[in-house]
C-alpha cells in the first residue's frame, strides 16, 4: 500500500491499532525514540485542560529527520459514565512536503502499551539482573500495562499490587493471576519491604501525602514513575531523591512536570537515553536505588506511529 495523496487523509482506528501492537512493537519503538533523544531535537510536551477544568489533555510534539507529528493524550475523568476509557490519544502525522496532516492514528489502547515500554525500557537498563519481585502502585487501566511489560525484561516471580480500593486491588491481582502471574494486593510498607522493583502508576498530586515513605525502600531497588506527568502530580516522597540516582526521558521537562519537580535543585537528572547508547553509566552497584522519571516525549509517540503504519504496508 502507497502513501496517501495530498488531499487524502489517511484514519487509523483505535481498532486497527489495538489489533497491531504488541508489547515487542512497542518496547523497539521506544529503544529507538530514547537512542533518538541523545542527538536530535526534543521538544517539550503542554500540559493544558479542556473548557472544563476536570478535563485535561497534553501535546507531545516530535520531529524525526525523516518525520515529524503531535500527540494529543487526553484525560476525561468522567468518561466512565458513557462507557469509555478515561484516556485516549490520538496522533497525528505530517506530510512533509506540505505541511499538512498527512495520518490520523488514533492510538488509545497504543499508548498504555507505549506507556508501558518505556518502563520496560528504564528496568532493563537500571533494575538488577536477578529483580524478581515487582510491587505496583496504582489499580487503574494502566497498572496492569506496566506489570506486563516489565515482566519481559526481569523475571518477576511475584507481583504486589497497591491500591486505595480494596476491591480494586484484589480484581488487578486476579487479572494478573489469570495472565499467568503470581500477583496479590498488599500494603505499602509490605510491598516496599519486598520489592526489587517499583513501578507507580497514579494520578496523585502533591497535594495528598506520597505513596509511600523513602525510608521504606530497600536499597538495590529501581523505581520507575509513571504518573507525574503535569505541574502540581507527585507520587513519591521527595526524600528520597537524595540518596537515589534519578534518571528522566527529558530533563526540563521533568523538572516542569515530571516527578522531579519535587526534586531539590542540587538533584542530577540524567536522560535514560544517554544510558541506552554506552554514554553514561546506569546502575553502578547492587546497592544503588535508582529512579526513572516518566513525564512522556512525543518522540516515543511519533516512532511507536511509525512502527504501526509500516506493519500495515503503508509508507508516508
Amino acid at each position: 500500500m502507497t502513501a496517501a495523496g495530498p488531499t487524502a487523509l489517511l484514519h487509523i482506528t483505535e481498532e486497527q491499532t489495538a489489533a497491531l501492537v504488541d508489547e515487542e512493537l512497542a518496547l523497539e519503538a521506544a529503544r529507538a525514540a530514547f537512542a533518538a533523544t541523545v542527538d536530535g531535537p526534543v521538544f517539550p510536551s503542554l500540559a493544558v485542560h479542556g473548557s472544563d477544568p476536570r478535563n485535561r489533555f497534553t501535546l507531545k510534539p516530535s520531529a524525526s529527520p525523516t518525520h515529524a507529528g503531535v500527540k494529543i493524550g487526553t484525560y476525561w475523568p468522567g468518561n466512565p459514565e458513557h462507557g469509555l476509557p478515561r484516556h485516549h490519544s490520538t496522533l497525528l502525522l505530517f506530510d512533509q512536503t506540505i505541511g499538512r496532516i498527512a495520518a490520523v492514528l488514533e492510538v488509545g489502547t497504543a499508548n498504555a502499551y507505549r506507556t508501558a515500554a518505556a518502563d520496560a525500557l528504564a528496568v532493563d537498563l537500571l533494575a538488577r539482573p536477578d529483580a524478581a519481585t515487582l510491587a505496583v502502585f496504582g489499580t487503574g487501566h494502566q497498572a496492569a500495562y506496566e506489570a506486563q511489560a516489565v515482566s519481559r525484561v526481569r523475571p518477576i516471580g511475584e507481583i504486589l499490587i497497591v491500591g486505595r480500593d480494596t476491591g480494586r486491588a484484589e480484581h488487578l491481582a486476579r487479572t494478573l493471576t489469570a495472565q499467568g502471574h503470581d500477583a496479590r494486593p498488599a500494603g505499602a510498607e509490605e510491598a516496599c519491604a519486598h520489592a526489587d522493583v517499583i513501578v507507580t502508576a497514579t494520578t496523585a498530586r502533591a497535594d495528598t501525602p506520597p505513596l509511600f515513605d523513602a525510608g521504606w525502600v530497600r536499597p538495590g531497588t529501581h523505581i520507575s514513575c509513571m504518573g507525574a506527568d503535569a505541574p502540581g502530580k507527585r507520587e513519591l516522597p521527595p526524600e528520597l531523591f537524595g540518596g537515589a540516582r534519578v534518571f528522566c526521558d527529558l530533563p526540563d521537562q521533568a523538572r516542569r512536570m515530571g516527578e522531579s519537580q519535587h526534586a531539590p535543585a542540587a538533584t542530577v537528572l540524567t536522560p535514560l537515553g544517554e544510558v541506552l547508547v554506552g554514554r553514561t553509566a546506569g546502575r553502578v552497584d547492587d546497592s544503588d536505588v535508582t529512579v526513572f522519571d516518566s513525564s512522556g516525549i512525543g518522540l516515543q509517540d511519533l516512532y511507536l506511529g511509525l512502527a504501526l503504519v509500516k506493519k500495515m504496508d503503508i509508507s508516508l
